[in-house]
């Protein structure tokens, strides 16, 4: 049996994990087997760079993490070795950076994972991972709200030229017929 201090440090862990994945917007569970701490460094880079929080957490302690959170659905995906990478910010971060880093070492493999609040099998996840970040969607729709907006503003300059040089036209007659 465990010593006391070590079930409290237990305890704290699985405690520290359930808040973390109660205020993510994205949990994704992954196998990692064969991954080597050089590529393990590199994704983890990228993952900070996003916001997101990866963690290789045994699968006892995940599973309590998430019963903390009444999530039962991802129980049958705790087998072998686990990682779990939780975003808050950016929802297809976590998939999107495990997907990119399974098709280049493919040493990892997406088992499921929860995407605000609803339970997704690992070719779902891949396939979120090809949607664009929220911050791209904002940029195209403000792109494409702007670009309208740029060629009134063409069209009606364009128009105040064509006076202008009318005008310039008429007064260099004017001054023709004068002299």
């Amino acid at each position: 049996m465990p010593s006391e201090r070590i079930l409290q440090k237990k305890i704290e862990a699985v405690n520290q994990l359930a808040e973390k994945i109660k205020e993510a917007k994205t949990v994704v569970i992954a196998d990692y087997k064969g991954v080597t701490v050089e590529e393990d460094t590199e994704m983890r880079t990228a993952m900070r760079k996003s916001g997101v929080e990866y963690r290789v957490v045994k699968n006892n302690l995940i599973k309590l993490a998430l019963e903390k959170n009444d999530i039962t659905e991802l129980e049958e995906y705790l087998k072998g070795p686990t990682a779990i990478a939780m975003s808050t910010e950016d929802v297809i971060a976590p998939a999107k950076i495990l997907t990119e880093y399974s098709k280049k070492h493919k040493k990892i493999q997406l088992k499921a994972g929860i995407v605000e609040g609803k339970v997704f099998s690992a070719e779902e996840l891949n396939a979120i991972a090809e949607l664009p970040s929220k911050e791209e969607l904002i940029a195209k729709v403000v792109g494409g709200m702007k670009s309208p907006l740029y060629g009134l503003v063409n069209v009606l300059n364009g128009n105040i030229r064509g006076l202008v040089v009318a005008l310039n036209a008429i007064a260099e007659q004017k001054k023709e017929v004068s002299a």
